[in-house]
């Protein structure tokens, strides 16, 4: 009973596996092959995989979009980190009535939806633009001032701060540390796994984000990753060999970070602190 209970626990889990990782395997395979094959239902790997990378660099401009995703990724990310950590450490460390109160208010902030924000935002960035054109409409400051940081990445900081040892900050202040020499020389190192959680949340989401960066960047020049591959699908007779292709590099980054970082993102969302 045991042994035919394990063999049914395996073969589901096996199923599982199959059907999440399915997807991934058939986006590979169609990148090597011709549009018309994938219409088909083709499920075996073809030839054109070097074809169709070359038509992707001649036709769009791949590395244009790579650069940009990852400028306002990478920025994206180390401002909202520090922002966020930041505000979940003086949360947690710096208790009052009134900070609950503003927290609260924050976490309600969660019930709303971006897309009702999109219409204020927009016109505020509109107007902004004719005043101080560089973080306006087209650019990318627009793109990243809008999510710098969440409410959700706060209460994650602040949430993990309640592990962080008070007496570890009592003993900073004894050594004649400030408060920012605290929680820069003290409270950042030992939340690392924190920082890589919520790095890799924030980079993941930034990286993948599209709605709103299609919204403000107007010009080809200013398109990211996501943006372009919408593009490749928009025609009259979409190439979706060129389109999968597209698809499998704009999901490079992000996975070699999640399985580069894997262990302190576990580690992170456990609220574990080493």
């Amino acid at each position: 009973m045991k042994k035919l209970k394990r063999i049914s626990t395996y073969t589901f889990l096996s199923i599982a596996a199959f059907v999440s990782i399915f997807p991934f395997l058939w986006m590979v395979v169609s990148a090597t092959n011709k549009s018309v094959d994938i219409t088909k239902g083709r499920l075996l790997p073809g030839g054109y995989l070097l074809e169709n990378f070359k038509k992707l660099l001649d036709t769009t401009e791949l590395g244009t979009a790579l650069w940009n995703s990852a400028k306002i990724s990478v920025l994206l990310t180390i401002l909202a980190i520090l922002i966020a950590s930041l505000a979940g450490y003086g949360f947690e460390i710096f208790r009052s009535k009134v900070k609950d109160i503003v927290f609260s208010i924050l976490l309600l902030s969660m019930m709303i939806p971006f897309a009702a924000l999109m219409v204020p935002l927009y016109r505020m960035f509109a107007g902004i633009s004719s005043a101080v054109p560089a973080i306006g409409m087209d650019t990318m400051s627009a793109v990243i001032l809008p999510t710098v940081t969440t409410a959700f990445l706060i209460f994650f900081f602040r949430q993990n701060s309640k592990m962080f040892s008070k007496d570890l900050i009592e003993a900073g202040r004894i050594d004649g540390l400030g408060e920012l020499g605290i929680f820069f020389k003290i409270y950042m190192p030992t939340m690392k796994t924190t920082y890589a959680a919520a790095g890799i949340i924030t980079f993941m989401s930034s990286w993948n984000s599209y709605l709103w960066p299609l919204i403000v960047l107007q010009s080809p020049q200013q398109r990211t990753i996501p943006l372009l591959i919408s593009t490749l699908g928009s025609g009259y007779a979409p190439d979706y060999g060129l389109s999968m292709l597209a698809i499998v590099i704009a999901t490079l980054p992000t996975a070699l970070v999640f399985f580069l970082m894997q262990k302190h993102f576990v580690a992170g969302m456990m609220g574990s602190v080493k």
